[in-house]
């Protein structure tokens, strides 16, 4: 089948013309970023996905029985529509199930097996850019990775965690890339473990900046800093915690190359360093907010004594003029030639005595 080869932005996978919601608007890209033929960890270029897998399946490059080696086809997608995934599977016999699970970036991280392919759920973190004036947020995205004996199909979703420099690295290193599908499993896995690494190192400067703002001597209103950093490691506790499990299962698998196996326990060991530091940020954080809101509600009480001693003052001078104010004619020292002056200064040393006690007392 000779076909026009095009660029693999805007490449559909059986060659089928693009279609577009409105008839007036461009033509959707394809979610197909880069595909190929991988043979003794070389890249073989093909016009079409199909004629990749064709290339591996009808020559003497398919593995046997169910052994990781040999060639292989790498497709790689990036927020696919249910038609141009659905057209992939029906080339690589993907399960409906898993296909309808690569839809939607809401998967949590997991390991399936379906048939002979195996389906390899891992999240993506990221650290987005808010600009000068506000501060860098966790976001999430999710891999979902489809695992044959001959094929590797990879549905990203999300902005962040390209794989091209996954792809190209392997490349550079065609031994490893010659172990087959799982060497790609494990440099997908290694590269998202290490983002984990890189963003939780950067929670954990704003954890220490944060916790220092709290316990210094000027007020800082931290509370919605704290909260965005409470939802922040939160995010990171759903992407690394459940990814132990299906890590330590494909350490353990019978078509992962024992070759594989180690690096996968390497991965793993990582990730055990990324969940102790996500979980030592949410135990600190939790304590911050409790000494941030003590030191609230103290500051709160100190306003309040001060107010309340410049009130009971103030009530002194009140008091008196309110009384020589009814305009009695018997009241004392109301005819005196001195009497105004006397008030005025015994108003003014009571007032003087309250204030001192006052500050004796740490109340002003």
């Amino acid at each position: 089948m000779a076909m026009t080869r095009v660029r693999p932005g805007r490449f559909n996978p059986l060659a089928r013309p693009q279609r577009s919601a409105q008839p007036s608007a461009e033509p959707r890209r394809s979610a197909v970023v880069d595909w190929a033929a991988y043979v003794d960890g070389r890249r073989v270029v093909t016009d079409t996905v199909a004629d990749a897998v064709r290339m591996v399946r009808d020559g003497e490059l398919t593995p046997p029985d169910d052994a990781m080696s040999g060639g292989f086809v790498w497709v790689g997608m990036h927020e696919p529509d249910p038609a141009e995934l659905e057209l992939l599977a029906g080339v690589f016999g993907l399960h409906p199930l898993a296909v309808e699970d690569a839809l939607q970036a809401r998967q949590r991280p997991k390991l399936e097996r379906y048939d002979n392919v195996t389906v390899f759920v891992i999240k993506t973190v990221g650290l987005i850019d808010r600009g000068p004036d506000r501060a860098d947020t966790v976001e999430t995205g999710q891999i979902m990775i489809f695992c044959g004996p001959d094929f590797v199909v990879t549905v990203r979703h999300g902005a962040h965690r390209a794989l091209a420099p996954v792809r190209a690295e392997l490349e550079d290193n065609p031994e490893r890339l010659a172990l087959g599908p799982a060497a790609v499993l494990h440099a997908i896995a290694d590269r998202v473990v290490d983002d984990y690494l890189c963003v939780a190192d950067a929670v954990q400067e704003d954890v220490d900046e944060l916790e220092e703002a709290v316990f210094s001597p000027e007020r800082t209103s931290e509370a919605s800093r704290i909260y965005r950093l409470k939802r922040e490691v939160i995010h990171l506790k759903r992407a690394v915690g459940p990814l132990a499990a299906p890590l330590r299962t494909l350490a353990g698998r019978r078509f992962v190359p024992t070759e594989i196996k180690e690096y996968f326990r390497d991965v793993e060991d990582h990730l055990t360093r990324v969940r102790e530091q996500v979980e030592s940020c949410d135990e600190l954080l939790t304590p911050i907010l409790q000494a941030h809101m003590t030191q609230v509600t103290v500051d709160d009480n100190q306003d309040m004594r001060k107010i309340s001693a410049w009130a009971a003052i103030i009530s002194v001078p009140t008091a008196v003029a309110g009384v020589y104010g009814m305009n009695f004619k018997f009241m004392p020292e109301l005819r005196w030639h001195y009497g105004y002056p006397m008030i005025l200064g015994l108003t003014f040393l009571a007032c003087v005595f309250l204030h001192r006690g006052f500050r004796r007392n740490g109340w002003l």
